[in-house]
């Protein structure tokens, strides 16, 4: 397959080689389990049914999951394998199937939700730098978009991720998956179909962090389904990167959910104090 799925068009021919996101042909799953920490309008009181594809298209410095999104390790399954770890995740009680950092394996994950569908949403949890092209082709396969809105500065985006295109990009992307899935929200406030975006703040950039949140509310409208992310935990080689070394600030968190508070987001949710904490950073094999 010569690869053009997200905006980087690398064009590289992943039977023979792996992309810039280091992903081969076929899908690398590093783990598949029931994850109790999404956001409440994805699970209520249950479980994600997360699956974590290793490899990422942004491989952003500061990223929790470096041990999977910066190398790929694990031998690549097809879709009749795939389609059972979603079987696997629905029988085990999941409220949902999330698919997370999915982009580098679109066309497996399709080939997979072919041959078995879950009778639950399936989400399509990624960090926001797509393609409109890969948008438009699952139609009719993803039911909830959970897309991050990482940076407003582009020359944030290159620093950290190496997308210097990464705002325009991403709303791009996001236009198309609001006009692609529109909400549909069950009686417990469950999102079953839609969109809904993440935003994390960066240490000492919650300037960043303002003008992300105003360009989600003119793009977006106040009703969107927003999380103000203060989960910022230090991971990796951040010696390039020195302002990012410490933990978020409580104070730099809070002047940003004060922003986010007026513009009155109707769907907007916070994180708790502790959220911060490597515990919470998932356990992977190697």
């Amino acid at each position: 397959m010569i690869c053009t799925l997200c905006p980087r068009k690398c064009g590289v021919d992943r039977e023979k080689a792996p992309g810039y996101c280091g992903a081969p042909e076929g899908a690398v799953v590093a783990r598949g389990e029931l994850h109790f920490w999404e956001e409440p309008y994805l699970t209520a009181n249950g479980a994600s049914g997360a699956v974590f594809f290793e490899g990422c298209n942004l491989k952003c410095a500061f990223c929790q999951n470096q041990k999977i999104s910066f190398c790929v390790k694990g031998q690549p399954i097809g879709a009749t394998a795939l389609a059972d770890i979603f079987r696997a995740l629905e029988d085990e009680g999941a409220d949902n199937i999330d698919l997370i950092t999915p982009t580098p394996y679109v066309p497996t994950i399709k080939d997979a939700l072919d041959l078995y569908r879950p009778a639950l949403p399936i989400i399509y949890n990624c960090g926001g730098y797509e393609s409109t092209e890969t948008i438009d082709s699952l139609k009719g396969y993803v039911d909830v978009y959970l897309p991050d809105y990482k940076y407003y500065d582009n020359a944030l985006a290159k620093r950290y991720s190496g997308a210097s295109d990464y705002r325009e990009r991403c709303e791009e992307a996001l236009l198309a998956m609001r006009e692609q899935v529109r909400d549909e929200i069950d009686e417990t406030g469950v999102l079953k179909k839609g969109l809904a975006i993440r935003h994390l703040v960066l240490p000492t950039h919650s300037k960043d962090s303002f003008r992300v949140l105003d360009r989600i509310k003119e793009r977006f409208g106040q009703e969107i389904h927003l999380s103000v992310m203060g989960q910022y935990v230090p991971c990796g080689d951040l010696a390039p990167f020195p302002e990012l070394t410490s933990p978020l600030k409580s104070l730099e968190y809070k002047a940003v959910i004060a922003h986010a508070l007026t513009l009155d987001f109707a769907n907007c949710y916070y994180q708790e104090s502790g959220a911060a904490d490597r515990n919470f950073i998932p356990k992977f094999l190697r």
